[in-house]
């Protein structure tokens, strides 16, 4: 049975809820390999090979060789497991998030010391209008 998900119309975001987390077990279980000096030389010197000794999906692999976190996300990764790769690859949580977004990491930073991104548009669809409700507890109006 399909669990009611009202917070997946939120703009830009992808939750990290149990059907993700299902999704990405092997992703995010290679990436906490990672936390061991051997598996980050192993992974260095031939990061094809060792990702095939992973049971992730290829559409997972391919998105990890590319460092493309974002896909990494959609495809059950979780930010805080993913920040392995990063640390690997020697760049710090600020340059990957700068990634993620488009932005250096000097604009991304910038942007999170001025208060972070708008709301404009990044909220739930319907949040404005008559669809706000349907999202409100039941009991209130």
């Amino acid at each position: 049975m399909a669990l009611d998900k009202p917070y997946l119309d939120v703009p830009g975001t992808t939750i990290f809820d149990a059907e993700q987390s299902r999704r990405g077990y092997h992703l995010n279980q290679f990436c906490m390999s990672l936390m061991k000096a051997e598996s980050r030389a192993r992974f260095k010197a031939d990061q094809r090979a060792y990702l095939d000794e992973w049971a992730m999906s290829e559409e997972q692999k391919q998105a990890v060789l590319a460092r493309d976190l974002n896909r990494c996300i959609a495809l059950g990764g979780n930010i805080y497991f993913l920040a392995k790769i990063g640390a690997t690859d020697g760049l710090s949580f600020q340059q990957m998030a700068g990634s993620m977004t488009g932005l250096s990491e000097t604009q991304y930073r910038d942007m999170m010391i001025a208060g972070g991104r708008s709301v404009e548009g990044n909220r739930y669809v319907g949040e404005d209008g008559d669809a706000q409700a349907q999202h409100q507890p039941q009991g209130r109006a």
